[in-house]
């Protein structure tokens, strides 16, 4: 369930990015119409999540001491990098995302995750606390 809605969030966050960054273009996999605008953001969300965690968190080991060093200032970098890659596997896919420069894909993961955070925030007493074992 956490997962799904996760992925809600994190589709929300995209459209709430794509419309507030000037550099991020969001294309439709079909005609334009609601759904098939939906079914864009929500499988953008699943490639975000997938790369996020398979490259981000191999790219997050590999430059720790860059974390310490930078005092966790690179993630903003990372997080920039890490959108661009989803750009790119979404244009070899055929739809999705566009981001202009390097610089709009750092602002735009920056603008990412606080709304992500401030959906997750708002939404963190209906879906409840994970529960310490």
């Amino acid at each position: 369930m956490r997962l799904v809605v996760r992925l809600l969030i994190n589709a929300v966050a995209l459209w709430l990015t794509d419309l507030l960054i000037e550099g991020m273009h969001v294309t439709p996999f079909g005609p334009g119409g609601t759904l098939e605008i939906v079914l864009t953001y929500l499988l953008l969300a699943i490639i975000f999540g997938i790369v996020n965690g398979i490259i981000g968190n191999l790219i997050r080991i590999v430059a720790f001491p860059l974390y310490i060093l930078t005092l966790g200032l690179i993630a903003l970098v990372v997080n920039g990098l890490l959108l661009l890659i989803v750009s790119w596997i979404s244009g070899l896919l055929g739809f999705g995302l566009t981001i202009d420069t390097f610089g709009w894909g750092i602002l735009g993961a920056l603008v990412l995750a606080l709304i992500s955070w401030l959906i997750g925030i708002l939404l963190r007493p209906v879906i409840g606390k994970p529960r310490s074992r």
